[in-house]
């Protein structure tokens, strides 16, 4: 079944039946979408009382989901945190207290427990009152689609209208899918019991949706085929950021995003020639290499990207490709007439991200390496990544489209990242998730 079929008859359940907790939890399945505008991923959940579908922004980095509360936010189980209770206390760092003076409602009360949300993308952030309240997964329970799983007290801030600016459209808040003890795919894990862990496959296009499921290690079967990708993932250690970089940072505070250990990169095997200690993270926090789905497009610092875009041309060279006026914010394009397309996209030189030995690397072919753009001379396709000037914060962002078509596993559990570079490679996409044949817990 389709997902917008199965969402639609999932909403209509939702709304004249309750759903009760079940007494097994079964696999956690939601659709991620691509706005065609911004590019930025959002997912679909079931929030509130009666429950209400509900679109957020997922963000890889963040610690803890926030919600529009100001408009139309009508729920029956909402509860605010008590200033001082232990459940304020967890959420750390002596939270200030709320006062409001306004008429009650989810975002407006007096003596609770406030959190920070805070926008990945314009880094604004606010100070809002923190909640629970009913949250609905949908589900696969191995065979058939199944009841939704619910959360009666999901943790979440509410956040102004304005922390919305930046992000897709129709979406009320965002879903935190960070290292956090808050975030949403730890709070599901915890709650029923299942392993810290989730995979994401980044939709290709904004036309068909991906999926991300939590608490699952395999087996994820895509296409009518039943392929089962989990047994093509390669894994790599996670890396701890001792510093987190969130607008409102308290010291000793780790970073929630996901650093990897990148150790080289190379241009159709042949390595680039990068300052190795740009690649590790220091003491304060910088350098290293993450993560990030509120990042469009792979993001380097200057020298890492010069080094890059010389062999990509060099290497381009042997293809008689030869390089036309560049579209910001690219500087390396080619003529779309000049390019061959093969099944994994634009016939391009490969980029291999090399983790902690010669024989670990996510290997990036043309359909996530190359972006196609309509120029004033025709149509060109321009290498995709960014230059992030010099000394950034981080050395390099992996961004959503390096991510798309891939299948990532977020093992939180062993602590690892499991990849499978493109799935296009075995004949099938991430909007090609198959429902019906998921495996248990």
């Amino acid at each position: 079944m389709p997902f917008h079929s199965f969402s639609f008859l999932l909403f209509f359940l939702l709304s004249i039946f309750s759903v009760p907790s079940p007494a097994h939890a079964i696999s956690f399945v939601a659709p991620i979408g691509k706005d065609n505008s911004t590019l930025l991923y959002s997912l679909t959940l079931y929030l509130k009382t009666p429950l209400q579908p509900t679109r957020l922004h997922l963000d890889l980095g963040s610690s803890f989901t926030w919600v529009d509360c100001d408009t139309d936010y009508n729920s029956s189980t909402y509860q605010h945190i008590p200033c001082g209770s232990p459940l304020c206390s967890s959420l750390g760092h002596n939270l200030s207290c709320s006062n409001c003076f306004n008429p009650p409602s989810p975002s407006c009360a007096n003596n609770t427990c406030s959190l920070f949300p805070e926008n990945s993308i314009t880094r604004k952030t606010a100070i809002s009152t923190a909640l629970t309240d009913s949250l609905a997964l949908p589900t696969s329970d191995g065979s058939t689609h199944g009841p939704p799983l619910l959360i009666s007290a999901y943790i979440f801030s509410c956040s102004p209208p304005s922390l919305l600016e930046g992000l897709a459209k129709n979406v009320t808040g965002l879903a935190a899918f960070g290292r956090s003890n808050y975030s949403l795919p730890v709070q599901v894990s915890d709650t029923f019991s299942i392993p810290r862990c989730f995979a994401l496959c980044l939709p290709g296009s904004t036309a068909d949706p991906g999926v991300v499921l939590v608490g699952s290690l395999g087996p994820y079967y895509f296409s009518s085929q039943k392929i089962d990708l989990s047994k093509s993932l390669i894994y790599t250690p996670l890396i701890l950021n001792p510093v987190g970089s969130t607008v409102i940072t308290y010291v000793g505070q780790p970073s929630d995003e996901y650093y990897i250990n990148l150790t080289a990169i190379n241009v159709n095997g042949k390595p680039i020639q990068i300052n190795g200690s740009s690649l590790n993270v220091d003491k304060n926090g910088f350098g290293g290499t993450k993560l990030s789905t509120s990042t469009t497009y792979t993001v380097l610092e200057t020298s890492i990207y010069n080094a890059l875009t010389d062999a990509f041309v060099n290497e381009s060279s042997a293809l008689n490709l030869t390089v036309t006026n560049a579209v910001k914010p690219f500087s390396v394009c080619y003529s779309a007439a000049d390019i061959i397309v093969t099944r994994v996209g634009p016939g391009v030189p490969t980029v291999d991200l090399v983790m902690q030995s010669d024989d670990v690397f996510w290997r990036v072919f043309g359909s996530n390496s190359m972006v196609q753009i309509a120029g004033d001379g025709g149509d060109v396709w321009c290498l995709g990544f960014v230059d992030g000037g010099v000394n950034p914060r981080t050395s390099v962002v992996i961004g959503g489209h390096q991510m798309e078509d891939n299948l990532l596993q977020f093992d939180l559990d062993s602590n690892r990242l499991g990849f499978t570079s493109s799935v296009l490679l075995k004949g099938t996409t991430c909007a090609d998730f198959n429902f019906a044949y998921q495996g248990h817990f």
